[in-house]
């Protein structure tokens, strides 16, 4: 659970560097994970409060992740019934909750590291197939998936081990809205709550 923890907050921050002007390719997938590295490990290393780094993720999240989609996958079929303004909220929301979420388990990652050992096209978006180490953990691989369909390289899934963390948000978000008997708003007061 150590690492897969870890690891499920890199989700919420695999991005391209703004200003990226190439078309999505092998290379621009494989220097987005590299990058990813880099400003997680800015952040780390600022000094900064741990609220301050919550809010530099949050903003990671916000300018560079495929925010839509993983809020909109996350909702699930929950979002046919909510109005548009349910969707916005629920969005921004997701993003403070994710990013806080995740946020807390960037600090493990000091001192290790991730390999982009692999690069492969899938239908419109790219795997970059990766090993990951950690302080006294064993190597494992974890696989980001990037796509450039919102006009943009941005990340919108990981796999660690196999374990679909966009799957795993949507199970979450549902248990969210279920032990708030289906009300949309109350799970949106909720997840600001847990921001």
């Amino acid at each position: 659970m150590h690492r897969r923890s870890f690891l499920a907050g890199l989700s919420t921050s695999a991005v391209l560097a703004p200003g990226a002007v190439w078309a999505l390719n092998e290379a621009s997938a494989s220097t987005l994970i590299n990058r990813l590295v880099t400003d997680i490990n800015g952040v780390i290393a600022s000094g900064k409060s741990e609220n301050a780094m919550y809010r530099e993720f949050e903003r990671i999240f916000k300018n560079y992740s495929d925010t839509s989609y993983i809020a909109a996958y996350a909702l699930g079929v929950d979002a046919r019934r909510a109005s548009g303004s349910q969707k916005k909220a629920f969005s921004k929301a997701f993003q403070g909750y994710i990013s806080r979420k995740y946020g807390k388990r960037f600090r493990e990652f000091i001192g290790g590291r991730l390999e982009v050992k692999n690069v492969k096209r899938v239908k419109k978006w790219y795997e970059v197939s990766t090993i990951a180490y950690l302080k006294g953990e064993a190597p494992f691989e974890v696989t980001f998936l990037v796509s450039d369909r919102s006009g943009k390289d941005l990340f919108f899934n990981m796999y660690i081990e196999g374990v679909n963390l966009l799957l795993t948000e949507r199970t979450e978000i549902g248990a969210i809205l279920d032990s708030n008997k289906g009300d949309i708003d109350t799970m949106i007061k909720e997840l600001k709550r847990l921001s």
